[in-house]
């Protein structure tokens, strides 16, 4: 009989032989939709689906929780929270970052398919996971400045998320004369052993890193350098890392596209250094950089920066910090 580990190998690969399968029908994306938080909340800068069929989508808010879209009637539920001294008198509906390190401030998410495991990112707790049920999630690693972007390897169960300084925190960016640094880090924990290591140092700026399907590598977006570099996990070039694309504005969260070997990007020209105009846009792009589409966002998001564009069943979900919605395109 197969071992545990090896059972979860063969399930992950199945996923992956399923998803690399999916219809995919490529357009500009030209119908949009909103879905709606709840009164006074903002900030829904991740969005992700739990699993192979529609549900949710899951998303971040400014207030410490994690909401799950219950379909149109019913909007936005309360789903996870990530700090355990958090209460719903002192936090929901709170954009005051100074209240973060209290109700927490999750900022990016990803579900492994095969656990059932929503993985979290909060910019003031660490690395972060919460079951099917929701409720509290559990810490499980802290100490980080500004935790903000994360990703599952499928087939492996590895976890790669991002910091975006050594010496800034979230709350820290808004504030007059703030300078970006070079501080930021790739890091990858194992599920397995529970050890986190540091894979990439000096980045200027963390955004959302993505693993490939097949797990060969991760790419990594700097926002404040406007790139995007490959990080590779096997192969000749292990532990090697190489520019992939130069980018137009500044790059946030990377998501796999539904067709296998593409990512999409959402990229905010014209957000650091502040320009008159800040032109979002979705990037989507394969493993070798190649870009194969651009999608402006600039009429919905009227000088407004994106966080992260999500494709679920030919779908674009856009995230954004600054919003209280997540935009829906469709074609």
């Amino acid at each position: 009989m197969a071992s545990p580990r090896m059972q979860y190998h063969m399930l992950s690969i199945l996923v992956i032989f399923l998803c690399a399968f999916k219809t995919y029908v490529s357009s500009q994306f030209t119908n949009f939709n909103k879905l709606v938080l709840p009164p006074g909340v903002t900030g829904p800068s991740s969005v992700t689906f739990g699993g192979l069929l529609a549900n949710g989508p899951f998303t971040t808010i400014t207030d410490g929780r994690i909401l799950r879209w219950a379909g149109p009637t019913i909007g936005f539920v309360d789903f996870a929270y990530t700090s355990p001294t958090r209460t719903k008198q002192f936090c929901d509906g709170t954009t005051d970052p100074e209240k973060g390190p209290i109700c927490g401030r999750p900022i990016a998410l990803s579900y492994h398919p095969i656990t059932g495991l929503l993985y979290i990112a909060d910019a003031f707790k660490g690395l972060l996971v919460v079951g099917p049920t929701g409720g509290l999630a559990t810490q499980l690693v802290g100490g980080f400045k500004y935790a903000n972007g994360i990703d599952i390897d499928l087939l492996t169960g590895n976890v790669y998320f991002s910091d975006g300084s050594l010496t800034y925190d979230i709350r820290d960016i808004t504030k007059p004369g703030f300078q970006p640094d070079s501080s930021g880090r790739l890091l990858h924990y194992n599920p397995f052993t529970r050890q986190v290591s540091v894979l990439l140092s000096g980045l200027s700026g963390g955004g959302g890193p993505a693993v490939s399907a097949d797990g060969t590598f991760v790419l990594v977006p700097e926002i404040n350098a406007n790139r995007i570099s490959k990080y590779w996990l096997v192969g000749p070039k292990a532990n090697t890392v190489e520019v992939l694309i130069h980018t137009t504005g500044n790059p946030n969260k990377i998501k796999r596209a539904e067709r296998l070997g593409e990512f999409w990007v959402g990229i905010s020209v014209g957000y650091i250094p502040r320009m008159p105009v800040i032109l979002p846009e979705g990037m989507r792009f394969d493993s070798n950089g190649v870009v194969l589409q651009t999608v402006s966002f600039a009429k919905e998001y009227v000088n407004v920066p994106v966080s992260l564009v999500q494709e679920r069943n030919g779908k674009l979900y856009v995230g954004s910090r600054f919003t209280n919605f997540i935009g829906v395109y469709s074609n």
